[in-house]
Formats: structure tokens, sequence, C-alpha cells
């Protein structure tokens, strides 16, 4: 019986998809979705020099191992991980990196979008950007989440509003009902 890779979630080393098991340790798998996010160099307008992860790594480890969890079983699928960096990143560095193998494609994309979604939305990790005119400013994530997105879930929920990224933290900054960490 294969016994499978321990590592962090949250590294301070560059990421590389070696953390990961191999797809031949699932010969059931004939999918792989992957997603590696990097550092661009540009945000809404701001030439950007780099950035800056930091996490409260702790809770982060356990929120992103029962993401990993509650995806695997949502979807069916053989394997999900997830590895997201910290510390400080230039242009082009790999920030995040998703993997979920399933019997076929669809459940492996679905699954590898869900993971990294959920864990940019859920879990306790800040971005500090660092712009070329000497400035910077933490900033938010916001979804990509698709145009008739058929199901619902607690934190996005299904109406026309959605289009207009109503459950994106820049569109709730003067709704009185939703909590805001202060910056």
């Amino acid at each position: 019986m294969y016994v499978l890779k321990q590592f962090s979630r949250i590294q301070d080393t560059a990421l590389t998809l070696d953390s990961f098991d191999q797809i031949q340790t699932f010969p059931e798998c004939g999918g792989i979705g992957i997603f590696v996010g990097t550092v661009r160099n540009h945000h809404e307008g701001k030439a950007v020099q780099a950035l800056k992860y930091t996490a409260y790594a702790p809770v982060a480890e356990k929120m992103i191992r029962q993401i990993e969890q509650e995806t695997q079983a949502k979807y069916t699928v053989s394997y999900v991980r997830v590895i997201h960096r910290v510390g400080a990143l230039d242009i082009g560095e790999k920030a995040i990196i998703s993997i979920a193998y399933a019997a076929h494609r669809r459940e492996a994309f679905q699954a590898c979008e869900e993971a990294v979604e959920r864990v940019k939305h859920e879990v306790p990790v800040w971005k500090e950007e660092f712009y070329m005119d000497g400035s910077s400013q933490y900033v938010e994530g916001c979804c990509i989440r698709k145009d008739g997105v058929e199901e619902e879930h607690a934190d996005h929920p299904v109406n026309a509003e959605h289009d207009k990224h109503q459950h994106c933290q820049h569109a709730k900054e003067n709704d009185p009902l939703i909590y805001q960490w202060p910056l």
C-alpha cells in the first residue's frame, strides 16, 4: 500500500509539482486538473513590482486540509491537494498550486477549481502588493465564478446580482450587514 506524501499546505519556499503524489499512484484516475497561480505585474491599473503573502499557518493548514477533504468527497475524486506560498514573491513566481486526480477530466477540473476558490475565499492568507511607484496596499481576492452558476452556495447565492460581483468584498463595502475586517 502506498503512503501519501506528507507536506505543509503553507510553504515559504518556491512551490513545485514535486510536492504532490504522482498520478501513477491512482490507477483509477484518467484525469488531472492542475491550477498554478503566479504573481502578475499589474493590478487594477497599477504596475506591481512584487507582493508578500502572510498567513496564520496553524489555522490555514487545518482549513486547507478540510477543504481538500470536502472537495474530494463532493466530486468523488481520488486526490485533491493545494499548497499556498507565503513570504515575498517576485513577478512570475508561483503563489498557489492545486491538483486533483479523478476518473474523468470534468471532475478533476471541477475539484481543482473549487479547491482554489475556497482557499482564496476562506483561508486566512493575506496579500500585500508593492507597486512600482513605491506604494503598497493589502488587497482582497475576488472569485472568478462563471455567469449562470447553477448550484447555490451559502456564501455565493445564485441571483442576478451574482454577475455583478455582489458576493465580493469590493461590492460590499457599504453594506452594513456584512462584517469587514479592518485593514
